[in-house]
């Protein structure tokens, strides 16, 4: 008989795990009718091989596939997915009987010696280039066929929506045979005696999925090739392999781990939006109505998760622009501000101008004076580990509040006439090092000076900052000019240029020519608009930003972080 039906995309999977008459398992893995054997000392290990072939079948497909496992612990549909991860359909059915051991026959004169891969009928005990002898009886009744070995009935048993169309046996061909194992075992199981009292009832498949035997073989092409790997069906109806891992690779035998396990996690599931029209639904409805998060929601939510991110160790950004007004200790403050709101703390605003800075003054008041001058007198006293700990720091540094960061100010006495020079910068940063992970640093304006000099040189991320002026911006331009100049291009290269604006509305035509120039030589250019809050310069109020100069700045973050 000539089978006709169409073979879909969907490949039918079974295996089966016995074990061979010589001791060691064996795995038979059925795709669409063509067998592959696994055999392995453990039925663990027999049972991962399957899962891995199967899988490659799946990436094969780039889809999820159905595999009919059958064990010592009994029949489950399982899907399984391009990267290997199983789970299960339907709960396990507990075989019947003995699945694993093949049964010893109890007298030779009964048993009969049986393929089991000429029990499914795909060829592989007869020879291939011969047509097995059967009468039209036996070839059209698969199920009297099977009933001479009661434990394999089942595969043969059909149900009445599968009853094949009786036709007239085709003439004999080349049969397509499918690829046999370097060693096949031979299973020898009892012949049962012809019961003619009464006639035998059809035993009840123990999951509802079409059997093995009752797989119609592929159409025989003209001289065709034996194929060399399980196939599928392709939209014309022809064949193509299907390529999987090899299931006689070499197989690792431990245990799966605690790390195998957290691998197979799913992706956690969307937080509900909180901003936007979206948000506003969700909070009117308390959370009835749950849309998902628009674009801008999503982005900023990968903003945070940039700013959040672990580093290697501890971090140095440096603002830098030589001219004063440049932004540069507003630049340094709000930076801070938000790295430190979304890190939870251990962030350090220093100002490292070699005489006298402001960022003392733009940031919230302390119960002390002590300035960087005074951390570098009693620096002796954080040298050595285990001596000092990140409160002995308050007495030197400013707290500011909710936004989760220090500030440790320049020198404030007119009368001192100390200076901040590379050895002592050096001396300082290595000490703020062991207490903070992340240090943003205010620069002065003379790029001769060493502190100036040595901050460039320690910094893992430089912040070109300028106002959208014309003199601010030519400053900044010289200023990357110099340090390229200087054997600091890597740095300028991966520098964030910044733009700030000193309005409401600054000149488009002016920052079009700064995003295109400071475009070329820095890793990225930002805008961040005029605030009102920020113009009178005096102590920073956070709470005052706007909304939209607080996203600026997460996003500014965000892009420096990138670069840390």
């Amino acid at each position: 008989m000539t089978d006709t039906t169409p073979m879909t995309h969907t490949p039918h999977i079974e295996a089966t795990v016995v074990r061979s008459a010589e001791g060691p398992f064996i795995g038979h893995i059925s795709v669409d009718g063509s067998i592959t054997t696994i055999e392995g000392r453990t039925e663990d290990g027999v049972r991962r091989d399957i899962v891995r072939a199967v899988a490659g079948v799946a990436q094969r497909l780039s889809q999820p596939v159905r595999l009919v496992a059958r064990d010592s612990l009994g029949v489950q549909e399982v899907k399984v997915s391009p990267d290997g991860y199983t789970e299960a359909l339907t709960p396990v059915t507990p075989a019947t009987g003995n699945t694993i051991d093949a049964p010893t026959p109890a007298e030779p004169a009964p048993t009969e010696a049986l393929d089991f891969d000429a029990i499914l009928g795909i060829g592989g005990a007869h020879n291939p280039g011969q047509v097995p002898a059967e009468d039209d009886a036996t070839a059209t009744q698969p199920a009297r066929r099977a009933a001479a070995v009661p434990e394999l009935d089942y595969l043969f048993q059909e149900t009445p929506a599968q009853q094949p169309d009786v036709a007239p046996a085709a003439p004999a061909a080349a049969p397509v045979v499918a690829p046999q194992p370097a060693v096949r075992p031979v299973v020898t199981l009892p012949v049962a005696q012809p019961v003619t009292a009464a006639p035998v009832a059809p035993v009840t498949p123990i999951v509802p999925v079409q059997p093995i035997a009752a797989v119609p073989a592929p159409p025989v092409q003209s001289a065709p090739a034996a194929p060399e790997s399980p196939v599928a069906a392709t939209g014309n109806g022809g064949l193509e392999p299907l390529e999987f891992v090899d299931p006689l690779a070499p197989v690792d035998e431990h245990p799966p781990t605690l790390d195998d396990f957290m691998a197979q996690r799913p992706t956690a599931p969307i937080a509900p939006a909180e901003y936007g029209w979206q948000g506003a639904v969700r909070k009117a409805s308390f959370g009835l109505v749950n849309p998902v998060p628009g674009d801008a929601e999503l982005e900023r939510r990968r903003d945070v998760a940039a700013v959040q991110r672990s580093f290697a160790g501890p971090r140095t950004i440096v603002v830098i622009n030589p001219k004063g007004g440049a932004h540069k200790t507003t630049a340094t403050m709000l930076l801070a501000a938000t790295f430190g709101e979304q890190r939870g703390g251990y962030t350090l605003a220093w100002d490292n101008n070699e005489t006298r800075g402001t960022l003392g003054w733009r940031a919230r008041p302390a119960d002390h004076h002590r300035t960087a001058l005074s951390l570098l007198r009693d620096a002796d006293r954080f040298s050595a580990a285990g001596t000092a700990s990140i409160g002995d720091l308050d007495e030197y540094v400013r707290a500011q509040g909710s936004a989760q960061f220090d500030v440790l100010a320049s020198d404030e006495d007119p009368n001192a006439t100390e200076l901040i020079d590379a050895a002592a910068f050096d001396k300082l940063h290595a000490t703020l090092q062991r207490f903070y992970r992340l240090i943003v640093v205010d620069t002065g304006n003379n790029m001769r000076a060493e502190n100036w000099q040595a901050a460039v040189a320690a910094a893992d991320q430089l912040v070109i900052i300028s106002t959208v002026r014309e003199d601010t911006a030519a400053s900044a331009a010289w200023l990357v000019d110099g340090l390229r100049e200087k054997g600091f291009g890597d740095k300028v290269a991966n520098a964030v240029t910044v733009l700030s604006a000193t309005s409401e509305a600054p000149d488009p035509q002016l920052a079009r020519r700064l995003r295109g120039h400071f475009g070329s030589l820095t890793r990225a250019v930002l805008d961040v608009p005029h605030d009102p809050s920020l113009v009178d310069g005096g102590a920073i109020t956070f709470e005052l930003l706007s909304r939209r100069t607080r996203e600026a700045w997460l996003k500014v973050a965000a892009t420096v972080a990138q670069g840390l």
